[in-house]
């Protein structure tokens, strides 16, 4: 018996990267996936891969710092599949960079939006739903830059510590109720997005692998496996745990 046969799983920003690389994985281990994200396209290319597979999944347009949109993500996911057992809040991203005396309020705004309110929004309506269910999991995604610092990247530091005490204030909150609440710390993946951002360029593609220990980055591949054991049965006695995959980058 797969980890995940007959269990609901619901994964944002599931289009691309780390999270597509999860929905993947969730379900050809026997979820029924939800994903959410913006880009449509992306995100019915991943349902026709789960599908083609085998596997099930739908997707729901959702922009995850607006409410309306996380709570008709969680709706789909109950409506669908008749509840929901598990979910990873992987949506985020960073656009605010440079000096933080240099940054606007509008800017600080959006990483934080994007990073932690999206994480808080995502709680408060997939709470109620695993409670219906009688327990589950959460894995959010944070960052090795919830844990260290590092310059030029303000907001979206700031927002991703928040993300591991948030975490932590939610698996105390739900520790008696069978939910748990873990948080995901990866470094450097290599993402479309990091292909278009730090990536970019050989020269910045090596400057980042070579601030991790191991010498590279991860492949999504490498983390999903993370999150689907901090979602499983497996991490029974796990919660409120930042669990760190990031090549050794904070061991230093």
């Amino acid at each position: 018996m797969a980890r995940f046969d007959g269990r609901t799983v619901l994964v944002t920003g599931g289009n691309s990267g780390i999270g597509r690389a999860a929905a993947i994985a969730f379900a050809a281990e026997g979820g029924r996936v939800v994903l959410g994200a913006r880009r449509k396209e992306e995100g019915d290319r991943v349902v026709e891969e789960i599908r083609a597979a085998g596997g099930e999944a739908v997707f729901v347009p959702t922009d995850v710092t607006v409410e309306a949109d996380v709570e008709r993500l969680v709706a789909a996911a109950v409506d669908t599949y008749g509840g929901l057992d598990v979910a990873f809040n992987n949506a985020g991203g960073g656009s605010a960079f440079g000096p933080l005396h240099e940054q606007t309020e509008a800017a600080f705004r959006a990483d934080v939006d994007l990073n932690l309110t999206s994480v808080f929004l995502s709680m408060r309506h997939e709470i109620p739903a695993l409670l219906a269910r009688g327990g589950g999991a959460i894995v959010n995604n944070s960052s090795q830059l919830g844990m260290v610092g590092i310059a030029g990247a303000g907001p979206y530091v700031a927002a991703k510590h928040a993300v591991i005490g948030l975490t932590r204030t939610a698996a105390l909150e739900l520790a008696q109720s069978g939910v748990r609440v873990n948080a995901l710390v990866s470094a450097g993946v290599d993402t479309p997005m990091f292909r278009t951002t730090m990536g970019a360029t050989p020269e910045g593609a090596a400057a980042i692998a070579g601030l991790h220990p191991l010498g590279r980055v991860a492949q999504p591949e490498e983390v999903a496996r993370v999150v689907l054991f901090l979602a499983s049965d497996e991490a029974s006695f796990v919660t409120g745990a930042p669990i760190v995959v990031d090549g050794g980058w904070t061991a230093q």
